[in-house]
């Protein structure tokens, strides 16, 4: 199983001058590429080096660079069509997918620059690594992170990575291939997710990670973003650069420990994950203005993300179900009718009166869908008989 570890950087004066620099020459080069492939009708990699290499390596990249530049650019187009194509720019016509197809892709001067062994080294035991830069070899360039990111990295270290300028900090962002738990094949039952804006998750064990905190913390990050971006100084804009993304860590710590949370709960009792399957959820509810912003930043998407690699590593098996009905069927009786969810936080059944939290009685709804599917799995991989 593939998984990345990033460790902070630590260079001194001259070497973060270097490493700056490198960024913005190779994604200048790399904007210069994708000019030439949007004019070409994006050839393939091959084609596209052909047309490119020369001129990368007179504007001083070395060869290992400029193949990686290329591919970069190759491997952008080649997302940007999986996204026209899955609808994620909207439909034929619309102004976000014209926009998008009209002009060609752009990179960011700190956007991140793969590494591979040839050009990037790893001294474990020292701490440092020895990196390719326009100036030349930089050597000794210390780096740091967690103790565990640091066991991992030491010990699973595969493939390229990732030089990347956040804030003015330097990381490296490590791709490891750590070996997989096997998967329990039996478990016992599911534990049901629901997911929500009022309550982050609920599960069918009782656990439940209240959306209040998370919100608050937001709207009190809108707030201090609209009265600073309205005064507009010189010390607000400096104060808007140091807050920047602070939500976005705040909410990915919290995903990350409810996600810990369920996954240590079904890793400890033989029990799988059911997950609803909320893909295209925001373009199917419409809401009124106000509303907008809590859907649009709700992140289940990368909680689910978080549970599915967790699980994975846990061997715990992992199930996506449709949500259909979740909170309107009753998990007693299985009475469905849309009136038996009173209101946010209260489920009434109208035919045998079980009355429990809606986010419960949803979660248990789940968890029944998701030992459904799972038998449904396991008897569709059995062979036909002879």
């Amino acid at each position: 199983m593939k998984l990345v570890v990033r460790v902070k950087l630590l260079p001194q004066a001259d070497q973060a001058a270097a490493l700056h620099a490198t960024l913005r020459a190779v994604n200048e080069a790399a904007c210069w590429v994708s000019g030439v492939a949007f004019e070409r009708g994006v050839p393939r990699e091959y084609e596209l080096r052909k047309h490119t290499y020369a001129e990368l390596k007179a504007r001083g990249l070395g060869a290992q660079a400029a193949q990686h530049t290329i591919k970069k650019v190759r491997d952008a187009y080649t997302a940007l069509q999986a996204n026209i194509r899955a609808g994620n720019l909207g439909r034929p016509g619309s102004k976000r997918r014209v926009t998008a197809q009209s002009k060609p892709i752009t990179f960011r001067p700190q956007a991140a620059q793969p590494y591979d062994d040839r050009c990037l080294s790893w001294q474990y035991d020292a701490g440092t690594v020895s990196i390719w830069s326009t100036a030349g070899r930089l050597r000794n360039v210390r780096f740091t992170g967690s103790q565990g990111a640091l066991k991992r990295l030491r010990e699973h270290r595969k493939g390229e990575s990732d030089l990347v300028e956040r804030d003015g900090a330097f990381y490296l962002i490590a791709t490891c291939e750590v070996p997989e738990t096997p998967v329990n094949e039996n478990p016992v039952g599911f534990v049901g997710v629901d997911l929500g804006i009022v309550n982050i998750a609920t599960t069918s064990t009782g656990y439940r990670a209240a959306g209040r905190g998370l919100n608050r913390h937001r709207k009190r990050q809108i707030d201090l973003r609209k009265k600073l971006q309205a005064k507009g100084t010189k010390s607000t804009k400096r104060l808007l650069k140091k807050r920047s993304r602070k939500e976005q860590r705040h909410a990915a710590n919290v995903n990350h420990v409810i996600a810990k949370t369920i996954v240590a709960t079904a890793e400890r009792t033989g029990h799988g994950i059911a997950l609803e399957d909320l893909t295209g959820v925001r373009d199917r509810v419409r809401l009124r203005k106000g509303q907008r912003t809590q859907l649009h930043s709700w992140g289940f998407h990368q909680l689910g993300q978080y549970l599915a690699y967790k699980a994975k590593r846990a061997g715990v098996p992992l199930v996506h179900v449709d949500p259909a009905y979740t909170s309107q069927e009753c998990s007693q009786c299985h009475h469905v009718d849309p009136k038996n969810r009173v209101d946010q936080a209260t489920f009434v059944c109208r035919s045998c009166g079980t009355m429990v939290h809606a986010d419960t009685n949803a979660s248990h709804n789940i968890a029944r869908k998701g030992e459904t599917v799972w038998t449904a799995g396991r008897e569709s991989r059995v062979p036909a008989p002879v």
